[in-house]
């Protein structure tokens, strides 16, 4: 499961993920990222600190958010490492640096 939420400033427009980036909620959040990116001046800023764990879908979909201008947020050495491999021009697979994680995601 992948809670999404957005709050908007005067100059932003913050996205929080909490859970799993994978399987239908990549493209729950593609959907929700093509209706609302170029709408406005804004900057997008998207927080992964708790995202627990991301496929191969969903590393690509945050590729194409990082090109279209996303900035991203995280906490934690397995995040902070994914968005070190997001701003490599190579593409290593950004899940198996959260795949030893084991937990189950709640986002309460």
């Amino acid at each position: 499961m992948l809670k999404i939420t957005h709050d908007d400033t005067a100059s932003e427009q913050r996205w929080t993920l909490c859970g799993r980036l994978s399987g239908p909620w990549v493209a729950e959040l593609r959907s929700a990222w093509e209706r609302i990116r170029g709408q406005s001046n804004k900057t997008y800023v998207v927080d992964l600190t708790d995202v627990v764990s991301i496929d191969e879908r969903g590393e690509s979909l945050l590729r194409s958010m990082k090109a279209d201008g996303a900035r991203f947020v995280a906490r934690g050495v397995d995040m902070k490492h994914i968005l070190t491999q997001l701003r490599s021009k190579a593409r290593p697979p950004l899940r198996r640096a959260l795949a030893h994680l084991d937990r189950d995601g709640d986002c309460s």
